[in-house]
């Protein structure tokens, strides 16, 4: 089994900052690329940063220059520091990891449980 747990999630103010972390688990041989997604209400799932294992980065153009994604290869673990957060970055955010399978050695994609953003004063 695999896990993906979120954490860093809460309430903030317009301007204000929040650090979410993502750690992956189990029976994994390798975490290629990790990524954060969010869905606000009654909209579709976005994409908001990637980046792979070789730290490779990948950002929406709605978030540039405000969110910074990082990984700790070692940990398994995705960062996402969010600066200058805007009403508008109000969602649900969820990890995405792609990986190599510790049991059939298949490649795998799996999502995490999500976790709340909310931005407002």
């Amino acid at each position: 089994q695999v896990q993906l747990v979120e954490s860093g999630g809460g309430l903030v103010q317009p301007g204000g900052s929040l650090r979410l972390s993502c750690a992956a688990s189990g029976r994994i041989f390798r975490v290629n690329a990790m990524g954060w997604y969010r869905q606000a209400p009654g909209k579709e799932r976005e994409l908001v940063a990637t980046i792979t294992s070789g730290g490779s980065t990948n950002y929406a153009d709605s978030v540039k220059g405000r969110f910074t994604i990082s990984r700790d290869n070692a940990k398994n673990t995705v960062y996402l520091q969010m600066n200058s957060l805007k009403p508008e970055d109000t969602a649900v955010y969820y990890c995405n990891a792609d990986y190599r399978s510790l049991v059939t050695g298949a490649r795998n994609n799996y999502w995490g449980q999500g976790t709340q953003v909310t931005v407002s004063s």
